[in-house]
């Protein structure tokens, strides 16, 4: 363990002066040798490290020559502009282009970089399936049977104790399992809305949300956000009079990937519960972080019970096993009341095999292993599109999450980006997607969750190309 933390720390230690612009692209790094005697680390240990920069395009070997910082290595193109959403003007969702990207014909041949979730190559599915034996094992009628209507009471423990990593501090009884992240927050929405009332939200924000609440007869209130620190605090207070409920993704919300500050999230909180105003917290990417630890959530500075705080494993285990949980605080009967209507009860053992997954210590396993791939995925990213991406792009800097948004120069519509990239395989998530404003035709989001290549990078190359000659 000493051995791996000396490698990282260096490797972080180089990837820093590079990101910082200390060590310039084209310049030559000490050799294995100096470093060995620099850092008073094994020859082996000092391999790691290089390669380890290697792996994330940060530098590169040149035979008999050394190392050297890569030509595109943290090439960093401006950041998106803050959305600067209407309060007056508005359009429905573009429900056919949404069924079209998500939906559509079968996908195979398709480099799916329109879809937020890792690719199943970067999930343990061999080790998810023992966990479903063992469960099925375990229950003497197979699993067949109801579960509590609050959802699986080993599940619901284990989210509590890893609560406790975050400052939520939550008992199993404060927890109800849900069918994924969406219908938890689902759950939320209607047992606290009536159609009429106004809701308000960060913009851009995830289109399944806003489909949600136009589905219900909400209006929508999209807030000015930065793609760093999420949403505008001033431009949320100059509102909270006129909405009913508050839903934000303050950690690596997609598709801008910025995480809101935790002073941002605290007044927040404290906003709200002086205006009575639930706030319903979609929090399905904080285990995706790229920095040295999880970021609190807005939970964490609840002391009323106000903030209904949405997750699931959707995002980062098994998208398809459909299992996720609301720890709804002080509204917990209305939420109970309306699951008991709609659902009744959670499949029994998607739950206890993702319990026995979590209790087993192999999430915390494979999170890392996730986080530093989707981390290094990123770069590869950002490098590319920097260097093949016609002249006036902007790119997010995520600092988590699995969403790359993209911001091209005025005139491209990425529409119809997409119908000419779908032609040679590639999908992509329109901006037109995430917004009920007249906003965002110029940019995209683009998902690297999937597994880095060459052929992935010729993908990207030509995504560059057909943008620059639309």
């Amino acid at each position: 363990m000493k051995k791996d933390f000396i490698y990282s720390q260096i490797a972080q230690n180089i990837a820093q002066l590079i990101r910082s612009g200390v060590l310039k692209p084209g310049d030559k790094l000490p050799s294995i040798r100096t470093i060995c005697l620099e850092q008073g680390i094994s020859m082996n240990t000092a391999k790691r490290v290089y390669l380890e920069l290697e792996s994330k395009a940060l530098i590169t070997s040149r035979p008999q020559s050394g190392y050297f910082v890569t030509e595109g290595a943290y090439r960093q193109l401006p950041l998106p502009a803050a959305s600067q959403p209407s309060e007056k003007d508005s359009r429905s969702i573009p429900d056919q282009l949404i069924s079209k990207i998500y939906g559509g014909p079968a996908r195979k041949g398709i480099t799916l970089l329109s879809i937020g979730v890792p690719a199943a190559d970067l999930l343990p599915v061999a080790k998810l399936n023992k966990c479903l034996l063992k469960a099925s094992r375990e229950f003497k009628d197979s699993s067949i049977g109801y579960e509590p209507l609050a959802g699986s009471e080993r599940l619901r423990q284990t989210l509590a104790k890893r609560s406790f990593m975050w400052g939520g501090q939550l008992s199993a009884d404060d927890i109800v399992t849900t069918n994924g992240g969406l219908n938890a927050i689902s759950l939320c929405i209607q047992a606290l809305t009536k159609s009429g009332d106004t809701i308000a939200t960060e913009s851009p924000l995830f289109s399944g949300i806003l489909q949600l609440a136009q589905s219900l007869g909400l209006r929508v209130v999209e807030l000015p956000t930065h793609p760093q620190t999420g949403v505008d605090l001033k431009a949320l207070k100059a509102v909270v009079k006129n909405i009913n409920l508050c839903l934000l993704v303050p950690n690596f919300s997609t598709p801008l990937g910025c995480c809101m500050p935790d002073d941002h999230k605290k007044e927040v909180v404290q906003l709200l519960e002086r205006h009575n105003l639930p706030l319903i917290e979609d929090d399905l990417y904080s285990d995706l972080y790229f920095g040295p630890s999880r970021p609190v959530s807005c939970k964490t500075f609840d002391k009323t019970g106000n903030v209904l705080w949405c997750g699931s494993v959707s995002k980062t285990l098994a998208p398809g096993y459909r299992v996720g949980w609301v720890a709804p605080g002080r509204y917990k009967e209305q939420v109970l009341r309306l699951k008991y209507v709609h659902m009744l009860a959670n499949p029994t053992l998607t739950q206890e095999a993702i319990a026995l997954f979590l209790e087993s210590g192999g999430y915390d396993l494979h999170l890392r292993k996730l986080r530093d791939t989707l981390y290094t995925n990123y770069l590869h990213y950002t490098n590319t599109i920097a260097a093949h991406f016609p002249e006036g792009t902007r790119i997010s800097r995520p600092q988590g999450g699995l969403s790359l948004w993209v911001e091209l120069r005025k005139g491209i519509d990425t529409v119809e980006l997409y119908e000419q990239a779908i032609r040679q395989k590639i999908s992509i998530a329109p901006g037109r997607m995430f917004t009920l404003q007249p906003q965002f035709d110029n940019c995209l989001r683009l998902s690297f969750g999937l597994p880095w290549s060459e052929q992935l990078q010729r993908k990207l190359q030509q995504l560059g190309r057909i943008a620059g000659n639309l």
